[in-house]
């Protein structure tokens, strides 16, 4: 199976990063997480799960929470430079941000790794892997528009968090399962999360 990392910043939007990371988990692949402090707390003000204490704490009690195999899940805090996500020597398919708040946007387009999350990013571009961008700002500035062209222009996929309403959202575990399902199709992902147009 494959290596992805996530990356969970601190914008709106907590639940798409969770659904993609439990999709992932249960499709047996293997996955590196790195969350940011605000990242923590608007998780638990979004979805209820609290996460806190030491690494080895919060990833026991993500493991629990996903049903994850042991190995499977590897949590490193956003000050974790020593994490394996930080050298482009560790072997990884791919890298999601979601959501990605428009602070750790402007550090990965501009190169500014100051965190493990923005490093991680940044080693996704120079080794040339799939970067997915899921940014949730509304309404964008001139300078947020610019930052997404530059990741753009690098060959990274930019998935704006914005749900469709084709195949009639009945609830809105509906509408986040759409987004995620998008997200997993660009990483080259099988999943059936929504309906797909059509079928």
């Amino acid at each position: 199976m494959a290596v992805y990392t996530i990356a969970i910043t601190g914008a709106s939007g907590a639940p798409y990063g969770i659904r993609v990371l439990e999709s992932l988990i249960k499709g047996g692949h293997h996955v590196y997480l790195a969350i940011t402090g605000d990242g923590l707390h608007i998780l638990n003000d979004e979805t209820g799960l609290m996460l806190k204490g030491s690494e080895a704490e919060i990833q026991f009690t993500l493991e629990k929470h996903l049903a994850a195999k042991e190995g499977q899940l590897r949590y490193f805090s956003e000050d974790n430079m020593y994490a394996p996500i930080a050298s482009g020597s560790a072997k990884v398919d791919g890298m999601v941000v979601i959501p990605c708040s428009m602070k750790a946007l402007s550090s990965i387009a501009n190169g500014f790794a100051s965190n493990l999350i923005e490093r991680a990013a940044d080693v996704t571009i120079k080794e040339k892997r799939k970067l997915i961008i899921v940014p949730r700002e509304t309404p964008l500035s001139t300078i947020h528009l610019r930052n997404l062209l530059a990741l753009s222009e690098t060959g990274c996929h930019i998935i704006p968090a914005m749900p469709a309403f084709y195949h009639h959202p009945k609830k809105l575990q509906d509408m986040i399962d759409f987004l995620a399902g998008r997200v997993l199709d660009a990483l080259g992902v099988e999943n059936d999360l929504s309906p797909r147009w059509g079928a």
